[in-house]
Order: structure tokens, then sequence, then C-alpha cells
């Protein structure tokens, strides 16, 4: 093949790229149109913008069109800011999260909403709660578990308390990474959350001896710091470095590379319907009897249905409960509103003294 042989097929090759590309936004100007058109009539009927079970849907059938013709995890990329400007267009959704901006939970946030939603930071878990619940949000997210450290024992209570319900969940990485506006050689100072800085102990020992390491509030308020502060540099989510105009010095310096956070939706309902492929989450207070564990777990057992987390905490709530007494936190595979799971949770009113059903979303990529 010459070279002009192959600058003509490079160029009809572009060719067809842009005449796809004219394709793609013409069909994406039909879908807003469909999308506004959706938005009027969720207006009219009350719908709420962001449902759980229809995205899980359309992810699930773009992924069985796609046949491994593109990646997986490039289509939800896609697909996520497509689904993030159609609530845009119908209206934009306002999410809680723990603030400030380039936390964990900002980015655990960004994953699932996409760049086109309102974000509403808050100052601590229980906060993110109370937003949603003075309408100020229409949905929080909220850290509900982390694979190093355990259960978020305050996301934990404050669900105890709320009428929200969980009707998503999200899983990251929890990755952290150096950033600064200048060279290493040059830091002197280093922020960071006091779980990160624990977190990357042993690479902190053996890169930066002799620093001030100083602890703050959050990741995001760490970064905050050293993009004000001379020869500083912070520990961070790398959402961070974009936020705050830094730069990467180091990535993935967590000690432990397997270090996962979940994260829970919470808005005033859970997933709108079963999708074949759900989670709930109840929580419960038993009578104490000799085996009444073991009974409620067998009342899920009899009727096939999966425990997949069982975990406890101290109950902090005197009206039904005295000192040194336990909830129960259980995740079951399905949806409450199917018969097998609602006739399971009117057993359990034999051996509980109190039973609520904290939300059911669908398990997705991003959550199994």
């Amino acid at each position: 093949m010459t070279q002009h042989e192959g600058t003509v097929d490079l160029t009809d090759l572009r060719q067809r790229m842009d005449d796809l590309d004219q394709q793609i936004v013409e069909l994406l100007a039909q879908r807003a149109e469909v999308s506004r058109e959706v938005g009027r009539r969720k207006g009219t009927q009350g719908g709420a913008v962001f449902a759980p079970a229809r995205e899980s849907e359309i992810f699930d059938r773009l992924g069985q069109l796609v046949e491994g013709r593109l990646r997986g995890d490039h289509l939800r990329a896609i697909y996520r800011e497509i689904l993030s400007a159609s609530r845009d267009l119908q209206r934009p959704p306002r999410v809680a999260f723990l603030g400030p901006r380039a936390t964990f939970g900002h980015q655990a946030a960004l994953q699932r909403f996409g760049s086109s939603s309102v974000y509403v930071p808050a100052p601590s878990h229980y906060d993110v709660v109370t937003e949603v619940e003075r309408g100020n949000a229409d949905c929080g997210v909220i850290a509900i578990e982390n694979s190093t450290a355990g259960p978020v024992g305050e996301s934990q209570d404050r669900l105890v308390e709320t009428r929200l319900q969980v009707c998503d969940e999200i899983t990251i990485p929890i990755s952290h990474y150096l950033m600064s506006r200048g060279p290493l050689d040059q830091v002197r100072t280093v922020f960071s959350h006091a779980q990160s800085l624990s977190q990357c102990r042993g690479w902190i020992a053996q890169n930066l001896a002799g620093r001030e390491i100083v602890a703050v509030a959050s990741n995001g308020l760490a970064a905050e710091r050293a993009s004000q502060t001379p020869n500083s540099a912070s520990i961070s989510p790398k959402v961070a470095s974009e936020e705050y105009d830094l730069n990467v010095l180091a990535e993935q310096i967590q000690d432990n590379p397997n270090n996962y956070t979940r994260f829970w939706v919470i808005g005033p309902r859970m997933s709108e319907r079963p999708t074949g492929n759900d989670k709930t989450a109840i929580v419960f207070s038993i009578h104490d009897r000799v085996g009444t564990l073991r009974n409620v777990a067998d009342v899920f057992a009899q009727r096939d249905i999966s425990l997949s987390s069982i975990q406890s905490r101290p109950a902090k709530h005197t009206g039904w409960s005295a000192t040194w007494d336990y909830v129960f936190f259980f995740e079951l595979r399905g949806h409450a509103s199917e018969p097998a799971l609602q006739e399971a949770l009117h057993a359990l009113e034999e051996y509980t003294v109190f039973v609520k059903v904290l939300g059911s979303w669908p398990l997705g990529p991003s959550s199994e």
C-alpha cells in the first residue's frame, strides 16, 4: 500500500465517523424530546425523576445489545451521562452527599448521577439524611460499609429513625492520591483525613519522612488546604485533583489495594418495582429468648431467601429497647414487594420487638 492509498483510506474512515456522529447527535436529540415528554407526564402523575429499576433495566438491555463489541464499563460511562442529561431535561435531581466536594461521597454520587445533577454537600451522614428529609435534596448518598473498617455506625443509626428508604447502591474503590501545586521535593506539609492517613501509613513512612502530617475533617478539605497553602500536598481521591487544580504526584498509595466502600442512595421511597435481581435491607430487634435469632434466620431459609449480610449494633432507641439491647441489620436477595419476602416479613413479627424495611434496590454492575 502506498502512502497516498493509506491517506485516502484514513480520510474515508474519518468521513464515516463524521457521518455516524451526525446520526448519533440526531438520535440523542430525538431521545431528549422523548425524555422531556416523560418529565411532563411524571410531573402530572407525581413520578420521581430518579427511577433506579428503570435505569438498571436500561443498563442490562444495553449490555446484551453490545455483545462484546464495546467494553461494558465504557458503555456504562457513556450512558451514565446520557441518563444524567435526561434527568436534567426533566428536572435535575438535587443529590446530598458528605461534603465538601471532592470527597469519596462526592465521587460515589458523581459515579451514579453524572455531571448534570445538582450536588448538595452536608457536614455528616446524619445531615445528608436531614437534607433529604427537609426537601433540600431529592436523594442522598451515604456510606454504609467499608471493606476494611466495617459498617458505618452513624449511617445505620440514622436509617433506623428516618422515614426515608434505600433505593440504590454504589460501590467504589478507595484509592488515595498524593497531589500538590508543586513538585514532591518542595512538599513540607501533607493534609488528609485521619482514616486516609491510617490507610496510607506504610507509604507515608517510606516516602514522606520528615514532612508535617496534618489530619483534617475530610479529604475534600485536605485538597482545598493544599491548593491554598504553599509547599503543601494532600492525600485525597483523584477527583480532588480536578476540583482544586492540583497535580497528582503519586497514585494508588493506599497500603491495602483491595479497599472498597459501599454507599446507599436514600430517598422518599424504595426502588419502584422488582427487576428480578434486587436486594432488600431490613432492621429489627428480637425478643430476648433462647434461639430467637436462629428462628429469624429460619424464616428466610424456609422460603429460599438468601441472606447476603448480617450485622448487629447496640440499640439507641429507648422507647422500645433496654440497655445492651441490639438491633440487627439483614440484607436479603429480592424486592420487598415480592410475595415470598412479604410473607417472610409477616412471619418475623412472632420473634421481633420491631421490624422495619430500610428499602429495596436493583443490583447492577456498580453494586454487585
